[in-house]
């Protein structure tokens, strides 16, 4: 998207508060008001009481002087109030839509993104459009105004000389459109290297026990350091602009145009009857003039920033990598009988991770997919809960195409339950209930007692209302895979699938859920991605796979007998099993 287009979809969004931004605008026009008064004033006073040596008598024009810029103070304050109001309002709004958008996208999306840059986008870059509306914009209004009023009252003084400071105009404009075409760039590389030191802050608080134990502490301090040194290396060569166009270009620019009043009025002072007065409120407007367009250039850094964040943002909003597209059919899901009708499916379109793909599993059926790291199972999870859509195929739930399914239905009828537990900030209770309000204290208690959660639970000071930190940090992962499953049980699902879901429990904990499970299977489907062959043994079903291929089907005993893969696998998982047990017992 290009910056005209950016900045006039801001501006839509500046539309929503069209009330505060007009109030901000009418008291920064009051502003440009009160300020081209103070200089006419001044020269009033200068002209018909400090010139005749009558000064005292005045005093009341001084009062009013010093009222004027009080209510200048007043109305400014008020004027960059509202605007901050709006910016903060619109900020919001971005924030809304960005993370509104963000919760439609597709795991596709997610595969590729680095966390920490989609937090830049909701934080920084957020912050950076609140910094232009509620300084640059207001800036640029208030110059835009002054420099109509202040021009009127220079004019009225004196519209030969007004025309000479004009001619310095195209020439600050120039200075402006120059520094643009050498700091957009430095600024937009600048920004997005902050967006990689927050991928690379993200990265390390989530991996430290990884980092920690395999010493990789310096090299992410270096490759830290390197980035942060980038950002700095820019930054800098856009200060080294900054400095050169702006601050002294600027100020040349001014002490050039107090040159050419002070030529003016010394040659023509006599001549064209010129007071005090009028050449004192005549420099003032020429400050009031020039200050602002300097002050708004020396802000151009920022305005830079915030359309380039603004642009991120928008990418964010306007991103379509959506998940899969449910029909809003009317269909219910009574059994959860599923089929897969040869399916293939590719995540980058060229190679397939899943070849013609096909098995059933009726309610109360159970079936375990096993196989080498890539082998494809989990893809077969990915594609029955729709996080990715395949084109080639057919997934059936009661003799349905799983995409004509609502996704409210498909969602409510379908319980997951991942080798990784993840837990929400709330209660106990909340990461239960999932918000899920036709549940009651009861429903809760039930189903922590179902899978033998309620114990640990009962335990705490608080029970079930005990607060939970971010990922339930001061559980075990055994207590946080506990209320996972409770969690699962409490939603009274059709189909369940389990993604290694006992591999953080201990041996006891893992037999009452199994045993749970076991009782659980009878009125529902269960489809476990397995990925320690012990816990599957009893199952009546389980698929082999392999290069995206099914190689095999049986029972445990069938594929040992059959299944050279299968019979290798497992061998070969109980003898890392015996190894641990034997430095266990050393």
């Amino acid at each position: 998207m290009s910056k005209s287009k950016t900045f006039f979809r801001l501006m839509r969004y500046m539309l929503r508060y069209k009330g505060l931004s007009i109030l901000a605008l009418l008291f920064i026009l009051m502003t440009s008001i009160v300020a081209t008064a103070i200089p006419l004033l001044a020269q009033y006073y200068i002209d018909n009481f400090i010139t005749k040596n009558i000064a005292k008598a005045g005093l009341y024009i001084l009062i009013i002087y010093f009222g004027l810029f009080i209510l200048r103070v007043v109305f400014t304050f008020l004027g960059e109030f509202y605007f901050a109001k709006v910016a903060h309002s619109i900020v919001r709004d971005l924030r809304n839509d960005s993370f509104a958008n963000l919760q439609k996208l597709g795991m596709s999306y997610f595969d590729k993104t680095p966390v920490g840059s989609v937090v830049s986008r909701l934080t920084n870059d957020t912050q950076a459009v609140a910094d232009m509306f509620g300084t640059i914009f207001s800036s640029f209004l208030n110059t835009i105004l002054m420099f109509v009023v202040t021009l009127s009252a220079m004019i009225a003084l004196s519209w030969q000389l007004t025309i000479y400071m004009i001619l310095f105009i195209p020439v600050m404009v120039g200075s402006v459109y120059l520094y643009q075409k050498l700091s957009s760039r430095l600024v937009e590389i600048s920004r997005a290297k902050i967006g990689e030191m927050n991928t690379k802050l993200s990265e390390s608080i989530e991996g430290m026990k990884i980092i920690q134990a395999f010493n990789q502490e310096q090299r992410l301090i270096d490759e830290f350091g390197e980035v942060n040194n980038e950002h700095l290396h820019y930054y800098t060569k856009s200060l080294k602009v900054d400095s050169l166009l702006l601050r002294p270009a600027m100020a040349l620019f001014k002490v050039l145009a107090y040159g050419v009043i002070v030529m003016y009025f010394g040659i023509s002072f006599e001549s064209a009857g010129f007071t005090a007065g009028i050449i004192y409120a005549f420099i003032q407007y020429t400050n009031q003039l020039f200050n602002p367009l300097i002050e708004l250039m020396q802000n151009f850094s920022i305005l830079q920033t915030s359309i380039i964040s603004a642009g991120r943002v928008f990418t964010l909003i306007d991103n379509e990598e959506y998940e899969p597209e449910q029909k809003e059919s009317d269909y219910k899901i009574s059994r959860g009988d599923i089929e897969f009708k040869n399916v293939s499916f590719s995540y980058d379109g060229k190679r397939d991770v899943l070849k013609n793909i096909s098995f059933s599993v009726k309610n109360g059926e159970s079936i375990a997919f096993v196989g080498a790291t890539g082998s494809g199972k989990s893809s077969i999870m990915n594609l029955f809960l729709r996080f990715y859509d395949y084109d080639r195929g057919e997934i059936l739930i009661d003799g349905v195409n799983i995409k004509d399914y609502s996704s409210k239905e498909l969602r409510n009828s379908v319980g997951l339950v991942l080798q990784d537990p993840f837990l929400y900030h709330g209660t106990v209770e909340s990461n239960i209930k999932m918000y899920n309000e036709s549940l009651t204290r009861e429903d809760v208690i039930e189903a922590a007692k179902f899978v033998d959660a309620h114990n640990f639970i009962d335990k705490l000071e608080d029970k079930y209302d005990s607060v939970v930190t971010e990922r339930g940090s001061t559980f075990s992962s055994g207590e946080r895979q506990l209320l996972t499953f409770a969690r699962t049980i409490a939603s009274k699902p059709k189909i369940l699938i389990l993604d290694e879901a006992t591999a953080a429990l201990d041996g006891e904990n893992e037999k009452l859920i199994q045993e749970a499970l076991d009782e659980l299977q009878r009125n529902k489907t269960v489809i476990t991605i397995a990925h320690r062959l012990n816990t599957i043994q009893d199952m009546e079903r389980i698929v082999v796979m392999d290069k995206g291929q099914v190689v095999s089907k049986g029972t445990h005993q069938e594929l040992m007998k059959d299944c050279s893969l299968y019979r290798n696998m497992t061998e070969t998982q109980e003898q890392v099993s015996k190894w641990q047990l034997k430095e266990e017992e050393e």
